[in-house]
């Protein structure tokens, strides 16, 4: 008998979710009735405005949203997709260049699948979202860590890709506002990223997701409107789940040229078929809709941004860049490291988080999740008052 391993390599090698894991411990330990702070998902902790609630309510009751629909998603859909990539990216496509996901994550993963081959290399600017470097592996592609610290307010730049690119190099990820940073490109910095990927040739994988939740009058631009000649080598990856607080409808898209949607769809068609339509119908009501309760939403984040900025850069040791975009802080908190607090003297970040979850219950997501140590991620999407909470329990344990 032939001594198969039980699970295939390819998927044993998946980590599991760091964001996802860190979440899950902190509600398990709120569900048992500990005061637990949690700073670790990346979720709006809004309700999903009334009219998109209203606008699905409507659709359960549609028996034409009981059956399938077409695995690119529904036609309304893809044209309500089209108008928001003219408006938001400067992009203007056909709905037939957009694809209908299971979420961004489906988006991202099929982005990967559809362009990299065996030993294709991808760059990946770092700090970089959990699940990047797992879905380029995937896809049998390799991620080269491009990384950008706080003194660079975590904003690579072109001489570092340069520095990173190799006769394997296939595309470049580029993630503006970024998660888990919430840094924002600036035009000409993006316009300069975008003209270097041009001129060598290189696809371009841009995660748009954040791009509605910009601060100080800032605008986040997409590469492809700040260099129109990329729009036939860039998948755009978007969603519903950030700007309109609809993370659980799981909607998310990919917009791209027409060869590289087809293929994506062929592979959908196989992986998933089609989105919920009850989702889908609701996605239609958020994007075209009234978006007034998104700026109720981003002003209160800016507003939280100035709290937690403020409090965490009042601890000796912890330098926290202003964000200007998402709803993340990323604390660089080398100047914690080696130094004992209640009796733990941690070296790395993940040890700090251990150390502050189970001292002070707030729990963070160490840098290891996204890139190299020596910082923490907290999200400010969640209350006022669990975010001062938290924020006072870090001040005291760090005092």
């Amino acid at each position: 008998m032939t001594n198969h391993p039980r699970i295939s390599k390819r998927i044993a090698a998946i980590a599991e979710s760091a964001t996802l894991k860190v979440d899950a411990k902190a509600k398990s330990l709120q569900a048992a009735g500990r005061p637990v702070i949690s700073y670790a998902a990346g979720e709006p902790d809004f309700a999903t405005p009334a009219h998109i609630v209203e606008a699905a309510a409507a659709a359960v009751l549609e028996p034409k949203n009981y059956r399938y629909t077409p695995a690119a998603g529904l036609p309304e859909l893809r044209e309500a997709i089209a108008a928001k990539t003219l408006r938001d990216s400067g992009l203007e496509v056909a709905p037939s260049q957009v694809i209908v996901t299971n979420g961004g994550k489906q988006a991202v993963y099929e982005s990967f699948a559809t362009l990299l081959d065996p030993g294709d290399e991808v760059l990946v600017p770092t700090p970089f979202w959990t699940t990047y470097p797992e879905a380029i592996a995937l896809a049998g592609g390799v991620p080269v860590e491009v990384f950008a610290g706080s003194d660079q307010n975590y904003l690579v730049t072109v001489e570092q890709l340069e520095a990173a690119l190799t006769p394997r190099t296939k595309v470049l990820l580029f993630v503006s506002p970024s998660n888990p940073t919430g840094a924002v490109y600036s035009s000409e910095q993006t316009k300069a990223i975008g003209e270097w990927a041009e001129a060598n040739g290189l696809w371009v994988i841009s995660d748009e997701i954040y791009q509605n939740l910009v601060y100080d009058g800032l605008r986040a631009v997409s590469i492809v409107e700040a260099v129109p000649a990329l729009a036939d080598r860039t998948l755009l990856v978007n969603g519903v789940a950030k700007t309109y607080a609809m993370t659980g409808w799981r909607v998310g898209w990919m917009v791209g040229p027409q060869d590289a949607i087809k293929a994506a769809s062929n592979l959908q068609s196989h992986l998933s078929s089609n989105v919920a339509n009850i989702s889908q119908r609701a996605a239609i009501a958020a994007l075209n809709g009234p978006q007034d309760t998104v700026d109720v939403m981003r002003e209160t984040y800016q507003r939280r941004r100035s709290l937690i900025v403020d409090g965490l850069n009042a601890i000796d040791g912890m330098h926290v860049p202003t964000p200007e975009g998402a709803f993340y802080v990323y604390a660089d908190v080398t100047g914690l490291l080696g130094r004992t607090w209640g009796g733990v003297t941690p070296t790395t970040s993940l040890e700090l988080a251990d150390l502050i979850l189970d001292q002070i219950e707030v729990a963070t997501v160490p840098g290891e999740a996204f890139g190299p140590s020596g910082y923490l991620r907290l999200s400010y999407a969640l209350g006022d008052e669990a975010l001062l909470e938290g924020v006072g329990r870090l001040q005291r344990l760090f005092a």
